[in-house]
């Protein structure tokens, strides 16, 4: 890991084990910085430990003097058959060709998800994360989804090059408008 914020103490990569130890910590961090109603957590516990299986795997976490997780960044390889994949695939059909899809989707890494804690926010920690977590992965791209807007992490993906793959994107199960956004890896400084 090369950069360091200000917005903590150190950025390091998780084990599998580290993570599942981690995952209440998590979960908490998550639920703060997307806004998300308590309950939120318990629901999302089972599908993060399943991601935590996936080929290609990872996970970075930037935590402070204390060793309390400021911010988590963790992704895997996309591959055909899982949800994300086949949800964006879906999305894309009727609005891009089968080439443009397939371009986008045939050798990814899907950044799953980037949090980090509110009042950490704005000190360049998301930045390390995401550099951290994308760096030396073997795929071509990296792909993610976000809601529609002008937050802090849309601002971020537009500064570091993503491009539009799919706007106005409606997940089953969320009435907010996504976007997914991809870029060509490796990230240049």
């Amino acid at each position: 890991m090369t950069r360091m914020s200000t917005g903590y103490t150190e950025l390091t990569e998780l084990t599998g084990d580290e993570f599942r130890a981690r995952l209440p910590e998590a979960l908490a961090l998550y639920v703060a910085a997307m806004n998300y109603p308590q309950g939120t957590a318990e629901q999302r516990a089972p599908m993060w430990l399943t991601h935590a299986l996936r080929e290609g795997w990872r996970c970075v976490a930037a935590l402070d003097a204390d060793d309390h997780l400021v911010g988590l960044a963790y992704g895997y390889r996309g591959t055909t058959g899982q949800w994300w994949h086949e949800q964006v695939r879906k999305g894309l059909a009727g609005r891009e060709s089968d080439q443009a899809a397939d371009a986008w989707l045939s050798d990814y890494f899907e950044l799953t998800e980037i949090h980090v804690r509110p009042a950490s926010q704005g000190k360049g920690t998301g930045e390390d994360l995401l550099r951290g977590l994308v760096d030396g992965v073997p795929q071509r791209n990296v792909l993610l989804s976000t809601p529609e807007g002008t937050s802090r992490a849309w601002k971020l993906y537009r500064r570091l090059g993503f491009t539009d793959v799919l706007r106005d994107y409606y997940f089953a199960g969320d009435p907010r408008a996504f976007a997914i956004l991809g870029r060509a890896l490796p990230l240049e400084d």
